[in-house]
């Protein structure tokens, strides 16, 4: 495997964005830094910030919620590098709310053959109930999770590279919050040394986005988080945006249709809801027009929607622009829709329904990422290096069985970050999750949510495969 970027040092010595926080890591003690670990522990599971992993068990047989380990090292980044990582956040999401109208409405991309038709209608994620469907200004995803990379250019830079589209449920961005205010508990003093952009009012753009694309003629309108429940992965980030936000958190027991509008029950009555914030899949939004057997959505909630009278963030149907099938045409996208160059790159992808690039895969199994089209959290992929000769003949008959929901991408060294582990500091794999959110305009707080594989050599930076955050500062000098 190639060598990684490092973050903090280059070849010529510690990079200039990290020199004042390498100089004040140099002079701390490995007790004291300890010390802040297990406080940032204690803290983060008194306040229950937990993420349930499905299908496990924890040593005693009890349970499934685990603490997602924070790291206490921060990862920086210098102003310029995320001035144009935010000019190509901007474009990317921009084209790809863009595609979503489009595959509702005129399919203009795929009548030009940019994108084949059968990627998308026959795409899992597609609802041809949003045929014909307007949203408020054109957003169908308000709020994106675009998950980035950096490798290592043979000359020793860095390069970043957009491994991810998230435009349905991404998740993560509490972590983003809760992080930045124990790093500033934890080291008060480490923000007079430098000057770190603002994170904190991100519950407030997130509900100034949201009201921004309430129904039209509505002037105040009323705001909801709608969770699956208190068993879901991230049910505490569902209560703590709504908390943030000061809106209502719901479960669909609480909402009803009445005369083509949504209400939710109250203590003084019923109350007309304008947008929903959902953390709830498409599949299980309203058992009228989807799963029958869903208990999590609201009855009715699809036939308000198609009238106009709830906002939904995010809209049905967006699933079918974050597909990983569909991922390899973004680039295509931005030129089509937009008429622009991709700011950000894509990585390097082979598309397993071609049989060119089958052919390629197979051949190469042992140096590629494969990744089902539909998964998602470090399942149903195989890390061609790290696996065993026999995890990899396995996953080739998988991959033989069933060629179309399967793409493979070069095996990236993600770049590593010193990382404060059991053996000391030592530099560990890492990725990026920005949240950019849509409604009048596009914004974003700086930075977002850094992900962490805490095991040495792994590239799976997964809360689900045992990975943990850290604090993510974008300096503003």
């Amino acid at each position: 495997m190639k060598a990684s970027f490092d973050e903090m040092n280059s070849p010529a010595g510690v990079r200039t964005h990290y020199r004042a926080y390498r100089a004040w890591l140099d002079e701390q003690q490995g007790a004291s830094m300890q010390a802040r670990r297990e406080e940032a522990e204690m803290v983060f599971r008194r306040v229950g910030i937990t993420f349930a992993v499905y299908g496990t068990k924890d040593e005693d047989g009890s349970g499934t919620e685990r603490l997602i380990p924070f790291d206490v090292i921060p990862r920086i980044i210098p102003k310029g590098e995320w001035q144009q990582m935010e000019a190509g956040l901007r474009q990317r999401v921009n084209a790809l709310n863009r595609f979503v109208h489009d595959v509702y409405h005129g399919q203009e991309i795929l009548k030009a053959g940019i994108v084949p038709a059968e990627q998308v209608l026959r795409n899992a994620q597609y609802r041809a109930e949003m045929v014909g469907v307007d949203v408020p200004g054109g957003v169908y995803s308000h709020i994106a999770g675009i998950d980035i990379v950096r490798a290592a250019n043979p000359d020793g830079s860095g390069i970043y590279y957009v491994l991810e589209d998230n435009l349905r449920v991404p998740s993560g961005v509490s972590y983003m919050l809760e992080n930045r205010k124990m790093t500033m508990r934890l080291f008060p003093e480490l923000f007079s040394i430098h000057r770190v952009a603002p994170v904190a009012h991100y519950p407030d753009l997130l509900l100034e986005s949201l009201r921004a694309v309430a129904p039209a003629g509505v002037n105040e309108p009323s705001v909801v988080v709608l969770t699956p429940g208190m068993y879901n992965s991230a049910y505490f980030e569902h209560a703590f945006l709504a908390q943030q936000m000061g809106v209502e958190l719901v479960e669909g027991k609480d909402l009803f249709v009445k005369d083509g509008f949504v209400y939710m029950r109250t203590t003084q009555g019923p109350q007309r809801v304008d947008v929903i914030y959902r953390r709830v899949d498409d599949d299980f939004l309203d058992p009228r027009a989807f799963r029958k057997d869903s208990t999590l959505g609201c009855a009715g909630l699809l036939e308000v929607y198609r009238k106009g009278n709830i906002t939904l963030a995010n809209a049905i149907g967006t699933g079918v622009a974050d597909d990983k099938s569909i991922y390899p045409y973004v680039p295509k996208m931005i030129e089509f829709y937009l008429g622009e160059k991709p700011i950000l790159q894509n990585v390097p992808t082979y598309l397993c329904r071609e049989p060119q690039d089958f052919k390629y895969v197979l051949s190469h199994l042992p140096d590629l990422v494969v990744k089902e089209v539909h998964g998602a959290g470090g399942y149903g992929m195989l890390v061609g290096p790290a696996a065993t000769q026999a995890e990899i003949e396995a996953f080739r008959d998988q991959l033989v069985a069933n060629p179309t929901n399967y793409i493979a991408q070069p095996t990236l060294s993600l770049s590593t970050c010193p990382t404060y582990v059991e053996s000391g500091i030592a530099p560990r794999h890492i990725d990026l999750r920005p949240f950019v959110l849509s409604g009048k305009t596009v914004q974003m707080v700086p930075g977002g949510l850094t992900r962490v594989a805490l095991k040495e050599g792994s590239l799976v930076v997964n809360s689900s495969q045992g990975g943990g955050t850290k604090d993510t500062w974008v300096l503003e000098v």
